[in-house]
């Protein structure tokens, strides 16, 4: 038996155990249900390939500033990654996922730097999860950080796919009829209502509180170093760290004695968990 399949099976063992789950993603969780990897300059022009033509990153456009001086820009390149979402269908190791997690005696969370809302479309109860760089599902005004956020997930966006520019109308305010933006923390971003995210940070810390330390088991998926929201969080939290990351899966020497570092993608380790995991779903 070579190395990942002794791990997989120490994880599987783990979810056996575990009373609660805290499911925790990042970027990496969605490429194997077909979405892009913007790992690195090159993998997001290999998505964009017109924003090459004009060197400009990942880190450029998303950007609020963009709302104030090409709005259509702006929503060019957030309607495209909304459109893309909406189209595509989480893959089966949220499923897996979910089955682990409702078997637990003391229920699951799950924290996400994602904005792609796949979480709820795989099931999960949207009370039960922290999207932690908000939500591209929902809206909020531009310049505005006392906007109401409200969801706006059937709102088409028309672009030109020769230029990832959007089409007008542009999504506004359906109160006011300002000008809307993603309610999705962008870099440089003084401009986000946190409310919507920090209510779901209430309910998480709440159910933390309530858990037996030593039954809870943390399985990390895809979430990488460039943004280590997610993997610092799992980092600080005293229970099981399963790290499912193809190429940065390491875990701290501190953590090595309840880590489990599996190089892989997100639905292989998944689905090799779920082979010995019947009892669970």
């Amino acid at each position: 038996m070579d190395n990942d399949a002794k791990q997989i099976e120490k994880a599987a063992g783990w979810i056996n155990e575990a009373r609660s789950l805290l499911i925790a993603s990042g970027a990496g969780m969605g490429v194997d249900s077909g979405l892009p990897d913007f790992r690195g300059p090159e993998g997001f022009w290999k998505a964009y390939p017109v924003f090459r033509e004009r060197n400009l990153s990942f880190y450029d456009l998303a950007n609020p500033q963009w709302f104030d001086t090409d709005p259509e820009q702006a929503w060019g390149f957030y309607g495209h990654r909304r459109n893309l979402y909406r189209s595509v269908e989480p893959h089966d190791g949220f499923i897996h996922l979910l089955r682990w997690a409702e078997s637990c005696p003391e229920g699951y969370f799950v924290f996400t730097s994602n904005i792609d809302g796949h979480f709820q479309k795989a099931g999960f109860a949207s009370e039960r999860i922290v999207e932690c760089h908000g939500s591209i599902r929902h809206l909020q005004r531009v310049g505005d950080t006392a906007s109401p956020i409200w969801p706006a997930e059937d709102e088409d966006i028309s672009l030109d796919e020769a230029t990832l520019r959007a089409v007008p109308p542009l999504p506004c305010c359906p109160q006011t009829g300002q000008p809307a933006r993603p309610n999705v923390l962008m870099f440089g971003d003084w401009e986000w209502n946190g409310e919507r995210t920090e209510a779901q940070w209430e309910r998480y810390e709440t159910w933390l509180r309530s858990l037996d330390p030593g039954g809870c088991v943390i399985i990390e998926c895809g979430a990488g170093t460039a943004v280590p929201t997610v993997r610092s969080l799992c980092e600080r939290l005293p229970f099981r760290l399963i790290r499912i990351n193809l190429r940065e899966c390491s875990i701290p020497n501190r953590r090595a004695a309840d880590g489990i570092e599996l190089p892989l993608p997100a639905l292989e380790a998944l689905t090799a968990m779920k082979k010995l995991l019947s009892s669970k779903g």
